[in-house]
């Protein structure tokens, strides 16, 4: 198990840094003393505290000297445990920060600009529950994906389901933005494919899908995390996969040739029966000669065995020139090791070995890039070799799902998904690669979507505009919300405004409360003690 079961909180279930003074934090850790949440330990220089607090840290640019620290590193291993942490943290007044899997490109899942937070860390509610005979499971929301993938496969060779590649990733978060995959093109989104869950809201009532109402329901899945409350835990829908899949990798390099597989991959890949997907990777490379090129992976997954693919490949994209030596053919837990570059037996260890500082942004594209534009984008990428792009295509079953049925707006009328990405090791040189990224960015401005520019709220970015501890009115909060939710922003806000007016669960880029609405909003729920002893598992 994680790091953490092996801790086991033999010296701590919650820690202390020193970002606060004791005297500002007693009232809470008595509090939380009080309601059984015994097991602490209050320190000014506790090793454990660090380690436990960078062990689910993904980003290396936010454990740099002067990133704010929690004072409070709150672990539950219970629910009523977390019930009664959000309780104490509102009751004095403090503001929380949840983390599952720590993946939040912008840490926003482990720091903060408030002056005095909390974390509330779900890395030991990582139960996973899997029930053959309804087709569906239990994740508690600290579970991450490759968990929840490993339970799956444990119980069935028949079923899958379809979330991100990276098996770190947990499912608090990953679920609550929305969650592409290989599989959306056949099922959509991981949150399209929930149908109940476990939230303690901004009163610290517990609460699953009939008490919560089908508006917070919705906005929970795909609205983003950070501002609805705490998901405990999810229940999905399992999905139908073959036993035999087949997984491949087909490279390319050379910019003219890049350039026009490239060209021709974005008008076919969304159009592909939903069985087949396909997505592109392209990146800098250097040569022997140490000349700068481009080199081109197609990556992908076809829900059938391996000569089907070929046939079906020859047909709808020769020139891709897949042959079977690109191929690996294998079950639906095999792509997906296979995919993320692990052993399956790996696929439930969250210890990422990989970690590093980047910085990330993203775009939705709606009709295809010229091939000067392409070219254009390659000049970024021979630049920065530490750089990638990923297309990921839509289409399939993202087209039948409306853009109003969950938060995530890119439905129909998107042709794929845009992720750019740059990495370095020397935290010293950071601005140059953020300014570089950004210079991409700008450059792509004309050949992506428009009115609004399109962005996923999984790959956050705080460039598109941020309000200081979660304070932004609803005129200022479009800055980003209209990129993430286009015309499901107004809906998000009045779910905000109804469930959470005192704006609780808030960061720098939260839904807002709407203030000239607050009138309507549930000021105030009574609590329901009885609640926290719910278990649905």
């Amino acid at each position: 198990m994680a790091l953490l079961r092996i801790i086991s909180f033999c010296t701590s279930l919650l820690l202390l840094s020193i970002c606060a003074s004791a005297q500002d934090g007693q009232g809470l850790v008595s509090c939380l003393q009080q309601k059984g949440i015994t097991n602490l330990t209050t320190s000014t220089s506790s090793s454990a505290y660090d380690s436990l607090l960078r062990f689910s840290l993904q980003n290396l640019r936010f454990t740099e000297p002067g990133v704010r620290k929690p004072y409070v590193l709150i672990l539950p291993y219970k629910r009523e445990q977390v019930v009664e942490s959000v309780r104490c943290c509102i009751k004095h007044g403090w503001q929380i920060v949840v983390r599952s899997g720590g993946h939040s490109y912008e840490g926003l899942s482990s720091t903060s600009d408030a002056p005095n937070f909390a974390i509330i860390d779900l890395i030991n509610l990582d139960r996973v529950t899997v029930d053959i005979k309804s087709t569906t499971a239990w994740a508690e929301a600290g579970a991450t994906v490759g968990q929840l993938y490993s339970a799956i496969a444990g119980v069935t060779t028949d079923y899958g389901f379809p979330a991100g590649v990276c098996p770190t990733m947990g499912t608090g978060g990953h679920f609550s933005g929305g969650g592409l995959s290989l599989l959306s093109r056949k099922y959509g989104l991981a949150a399209d494919n929930i149908i109940d869950a476990l939230l303690v809201d901004a009163n610290g009532n517990l609460l699953d899908r009939k008490k919560m109402g089908e508006d917070l329901f919705w906005a929970i899945r795909g609205g983003g995390g950070g501002s609805w409350g705490v998901v405990i835990a999810w229940k999905v829908r399992l999905v139908r996969v073959p036993r035999k899949v087949t997984v491949f990798n087909v490279h390319r390099t050379g910019r003219n040739q890049v350039t026009d597989l490239v060209h021709r991959w974005q008008s076919i890949a969304p159009n592909f029966v939903q069985d087949l997907f396909i997505r592109a990777v392209i990146s800098g490379t250097q040569l022997q000669s140490g000349q700068k090129d481009i080199k081109l992976t197609f990556n992908g997954m076809y829900l059938g065995p391996l000569d089907q693919l070929l046939k079906l490949a020859k047909k709808s994209f020769p020139e891709m020139g897949i042959v079977a030596g690109d191929c690996e053919e294998t079950s639906w837990i095999g792509s997906i090791s296979y995919t993320a570059f692990t052993t399956t037996s790996q696929l439930d260890n969250r210890n990422n070995s990989n970690k590093s500082y980047f910085k990330a942004k993203s775009d939705f594209v709606t009709s295809p890039i010229s091939p000067s534009g392409l070219e254009g984008a390659w000049k970024f990428l021979e630049e920065e070799i530490n750089s990638y792009i990923i297309f990921t295509p839509l289409g399939g079953r993202m087209y039948e799902i409306a853009s109003w049925e969950s938060p995530f707006p890119h439905r129909k009328g998107y042709l794929y998904n845009i992720q750019y990405q740059v990495t370095w090791s020397d935290s010293s040189k950071a601005s140059g690669f953020i300014d570089w990224i950004r210079r991409f960015y700008t450059y792509m401005t004309p050949h992506v979507s428009k009115n609004p520019r399109g962005a996923y709220v999984n790959y956050l970015d705080l460039d598109l505009g941020t309000a200081a501890n979660g304070t932004a009115s609803v005129a200022e909060a479009r800055a980003w919300c209209d990129q993430y939710f286009r015309g499901n922003f107004e809906r998000l806000v009045k779910v905000k405004t109804k469930f959470d007016p005192n704006n609780v669960f808030r960061n720098s880029q939260s839904i807002p409360v709407d203030k000239s609405d607050i009138s309507l909003a549930l000021l105030s729920i009574p609590v329901d003690k009885s609640d926290i002893s719910v278990v649905l598992l």
